[in-house]
């Protein structure tokens, strides 16, 4: 525990907080080199490793004891290579599943994790696919890493199906439903300003949300995407310059909230949901995107075309549309 580490500070022990908000710890003496140490301060892996890299002998990493606990595990992958190139949205949902995992297990050694545990959490979601999936997602994610890294020698995620969508997708918006919205939400109001923009660009909703004026030259819009961090490059056609002038817009981006304040993908989410059914129509964000690849579609864009416009890494996506 941490009244056993001598105080005060051992010798050449030392702290710094990383770019990513993450407390590190490492041994060097004098000019020498950096010795990470990764256990959870104050704990005996944590004295061991230190004592290791005093004496400059390798430390051996304990899989399973009173600090390796699923935790633990999370606290060592989330300080990763792996974990920061995930977006930021994968990282949030991704905490959120853990917290409840951890909160509902505590304690619990990732070594005695196995795959029927796994699959029985899947069955427990089965009401609702998305959750999981995001589930099996966040834990193949850390063991796939920690297997990888030697942290762990099984992953308990390996061959495990991810469970299927029951539904297609988003509802595509019919030409109908575009035309009963525009007539409902005419230009000059945020909430055809919020149509336009998703339409003629095809944007997520998470950029959707922060693409501003800073982001336009020249008659294109560059952005890069949160969801796969691709930059594309967007053609801004007339129909939406028109919308973008008519307003209201925001300061640093065209879509804001009633005071001209930036909203939050899921603020954007829930209010773009309320105004659709004022227009009497089913349709959702995401929707939009689709309708607008496929007009574009229509329109003769190719399969690479749609790619660039819509962030895609396979043409198999684009050929949906083609």
């Amino acid at each position: 525990m941490i009244n056993d580490m001598p105080r005060p500070r051992p010798p050449c022990l030392h702290r710094e907080m990383n770019r990513h908000g993450v407390t590190v710890w490492y041994v060097r003496i004098g000019k020498g080199p950096r010795i990470r140490i990764r256990a959870p301060y104050g704990s005996p892996e944590f004295k061991a490793e230190y004592d290791a890299a005093i004496s400059g002998k390798p430390a051996t990493v304990q899989r399973k004891g009173s600090t390796a606990t699923l935790e633990w595990l999370w606290d060592r992958y989330r300080d990763s290579l792996a974990w920061q190139e995930l977006s930021k949205a994968t990282q949030r949902q991704r905490v959120n599943v853990m917290a409840r995992i951890m909160r509902d297990n505590p304690g619990l050694h990732f070594g005695d994790l196995e795959r029927r545990h796994v699959l029985a959490g899947i069955d427990r979601r089965a009401k609702t696919p998305a959750a999981a999936r995001h589930f099996l997602e966040t834990l193949r994610g850390m063991f796939k890493w920690s297997v990888r890294s030697e942290m762990a020698t099984v992953d308990p995620t390996k061959d495990v199906e991810t469970p299927r969508r029951k539904s297609d997708g988003h509802h595509v918006w019919s030409e109908d439903e575009c035309s009963r919205y525009e007539a409902r939400w005419p230009i000059g109001t945020r909430e055809r300003l919020a149509f336009d923009l998703l339409l003629y660009t095809g944007l997520r909703r998470g950029d959707a949300v922060r693409l501003g004026r800073q982001h336009v030259r020249d008659g294109e819009a560059t952005i890069r995407t949160e969801k796969t961090g691709e930059a594309v490059t967007i053609p801004m056609l007339a129909p939406l310059l028109a919308s973008i002038q008519a307003g209201p817009c925001g300061d640093l981006a065209f879509i804001a909230g009633e005071k001209g304040q930036p909203m939050t993908k899921e603020g954007f989410g829930n209010w773009f949901g309320k105004v659709c059914r004022a227009a009497g129509v089913p349709g959702s964000a995401h929707g939009l995107r689709k309708a607008g690849a496929t007009r574009a579609a229509d329109a003769g864009a190719t399969e690479y075309e749609l790619m660039a416009l819509y962030g895609w890494d396979s043409p198999r996506t684009a050929a949906i549309y083609t």
